[in-house]
């Protein structure tokens, strides 16, 4: 089977892998999407920080069920995706309901190869249905479930204000979502051709442009001097981090969902006097998938929106290094396997 290889930084290629082989508890499902995230770009640039070389990156993975690996909820034939996160089932966070952030996790595409390639084989136990849904849909499951993770760790409340800070493909997830749960949601990014897609696609009233308004300003302006009670990153930028504690409310919650490299830098004094509450927020877990297929099969959420690149497999060599580029406005890339 043909495979794409992430062998450095800057570097891909076409390889043939071998072909799984059935075996039991593991299903292998013939890959027709595969959508590419922040993660999969991050690694390509050298910047992610659990990532190692040589690696096929790719974990938004939609397909058709060839090998149920003895799972009798699942009929071969039947799309499907998956959790892409391979917990051990035993450490203290598994034993906890955390699989999400088990100890020993391997996530696909990250620590394990992922699903740049024709085939796959996963653990049976991870296998999600279709649900009527398209293959197209389906790959998006993944991505969304980030953001309604980091919601469900927030405990959002209806009414509230939340700052979502980076508009990329994960945070136009937690917008979408955030909006679904009632919360009156505020953009903040520093490219306005995602800011115009929050307040085009997903009408959202409140959006800021970092390197056009004073923040802070503008947030009090929006919240009647209030600021937002929930702060939600999703940059991975240290910068953007480091900021925005000064843009909770007292007695606000800061969630990261943006990884990078560095440390975190904030004033103790400004953090303590808002008693706040610093939380990460890490994968997701079968109840976010379930949340987002509700969401999808209801209309609330529009896939359709989320694609703005299609690519054939064998065009991703050529196409991957653009999509790193602002210019290229991509929000997300859709790989078919034809």
């Amino acid at each position: 089977m043909k495979t794409l290889i992430c062998t450095g930084p800057q570097k891909l290629a076409y390889k043939e892998g071998t072909m799984p082989k059935a075996k039991a508890d593991f299903a292998i499902i013939k890959i027709h999407r595969i959508g590419v995230c922040g993660t999969d770009l991050h690694a390509f640039e050298g910047t992610q920080p659990f990532f190692t070389y040589p690696r096929i990156l790719g974990h938004e993975i939609s397909g058709e069920l060839i090998d149920t690996g003895g799972n009798q909820n699942f009929e071969v034939g039947e799309p499907v995706t998956f959790i892409p996160y391979i917990n051990c089932e035993n450490c203290i966070a598994c034993l906890s309901k955390k699989p999400n952030c088990c100890i020993n996790i391997k996530v696909c595409g990250v620590h394990t190869d992922g699903g740049m390639a024709e085939f796959i084989q996963i653990p049976a136990r991870l296998l999600v249905k279709g649900c009527g849904l398209s293959f197209d849909e389906l790959a998006l499951i993944e991505p969304l479930a980030i953001g309604a993770h980091s919601l469900r760790r927030a405990q959002i409340k209806p009414g509230e204000f939340v700052l979502v800070v980076g508009a990329g493909p994960i945070g136009l997830g937690i917008i979408e979502l955030a909006r679904i749960a009632g919360a009156q949601v505020i953009a903040l990014d520093v490219n306005n051709n995602r800011l115009n897609f929050c307040s085009e696609k997903l009408n959202l009233r409140h959006i800021i442009n970092a390197n056009n308004e004073n923040v802070a300003d503008r947030l009090a302006e929006i919240t009647a001097g209030d600021m937002p009670t929930l702060v939600i990153d999703a940059t991975g930028n240290q910068k953007a981090i480091n900021n925005s504690f000064y843009y909770m409310a007292h007695g606000g919650r800061y969630v990261l969902v943006g990884l990078q490299k560095g440390e975190l830098i904030v004033s103790h004094p400004e953090f303590h006097k808002r008693e706040g509450t610093l939380m990460s927020s890490r994968n997701a877990t079968i109840e976010d998938f379930d949340h987002v297929i509700n969401c999808m099969k209801k209309r609330l959420i529009n896939p359709e929106y989320y694609i703005t690149h299609r690519v054939f497999f064998d065009e991703v060599k050529t196409k991957f290094k653009s999509w790193l580029d602002p210019s290229s406005s991509v929000i997300k890339a859709m790989i078919s396997i034809r």
